[in-house]
């Protein structure tokens, strides 16, 4: 039975080496004829294909003026190698392209380029760090937006991360939802530039649901302006551990006071304490007639958000 086997092995493995082979050498193929593929670290890379920034500055010279004011710029001084510096950390080995006397098919140009394409050729240097970790997962990128949608390497209007357009007209451009809410009575000052769409929101992607930089249960987007609403307090009110602030307040826009979702402030506190004890909260007491005059809860319970003295958050 074993030398059956072993016959049987020395038929077989040539066969599924040979099919291994020919399933292997179209990749190796491709891999090798596309000169403009963004660098792989650790692959070998045959420099005598790029032929320095100095070269591209001779027939791109307003281009090059531009690309010298921007901090990619550095890239020049980058001596990991040429696959790394300068115009072809981006296009791709420069030598076809001069060779052909100008010709675009022999370079990576992004005009026209597929959205993944352009992303993964950024990302092969900015996918390191905190800020962009998580692009791949994000809404924009899901959505073919790709980096060059709100960043221009060449002719940004804003010198900072080389925005397209400046906050938040960039944003309003796709989200035209919420801009509106940002006209509203009261609003949170993002068309006078005081808030930016980019605090609360991480435009390169995160875990969590719109984007934002911390979950509701936390608030820390919130908290880095109303910090006297962090505590922590020795009496919470559980929803802003649960929900967060957006269980009462609408944080883009409202037309009620302090962004509230409803405009009496006793309707929005009855959406949890109902007369019932069923759903687990303190119910309305009965002294609480709500057909009289009762102006807000809150005339009486000022401590809304957390106290330290009284669990019926009073004063």
């Amino acid at each position: 039975m074993k030398r059956r086997n072993l016959k049987w092995l020395r038929i077989e493995l040539p066969v599924v080496a040979a099919l291994l082979l020919f399933a292997v050498l179209p990749a190796i193929a491709k891999d090798q004829g596309d000169k403009s593929k963004p660098p792989t670290p650790g692959a070998s890379i045959d420099t005598s294909q790029y032929v320095g920034s100095d070269t591209c500055k001779t027939c791109h010279e307003d281009i090059f003026k531009n690309f010298e004011a921007t901090p990619h710029w550095k890239t020049t001084l980058n001596h990991k190698g040429p696959e790394w510096q300068g115009c072809e950390a981006c296009h791709g080995p420069g030598k076809a392209h001069v060779d052909g006397g100008g010709d675009k098919s022999k370079i990576f140009t992004f005009t026209g380029a597929k959205t993944e394409e352009i992303s993964k050729r950024c990302m092969s240097c900015h996918e390191f760090g905190e800020e962009h970790a998580n692009f791949d997962r994000s809404q924009h990128n899901k959505n073919g937006v790709s980096c060059i949608a709100c960043h221009s390497p060449h002719h940004a209007k804003e010198r900072q991360f080389l925005l397209v357009e400046k906050q938040p007209l960039l944003c309003y451009t796709c989200h035209t939802e919420t801009k509106q809410d940002f006209s509203r009575p009261f609003r949170h000052r993002v068309d006078q530039g005081l808030v930016q769409c980019t605090d609360c929101h991480n435009q390169h992607g995160g875990f969590l649901t719109k984007q934002l930089r911390a979950t509701a249960a936390q608030d820390q987007v919130c908290f880095k302006c109303h910090a006297d609403k962090a505590g922590p307090f020795a009496f919470e009110h559980e929803p802003v551990k649960t929900e967060g602030c957006i269980s009462c307040h609408s944080p883009h826009g409202s037309t009620n006071p302090r962004l509230l979702k409803r405009a009496q402030v006793n309707l929005l506190c009855l959406e949890c304490h109902t007369l019932t004890q069923d759903s687990g909260v303190p119910p309305v007491p009965s002294f609480h007639n709500q057909s009289q005059k009762y102006s807000a809860c809150t005339m009486c319970h000022t401590t809304i958000h957390g106290s330290n003295f009284d669990h019926f958050f009073f004063k």
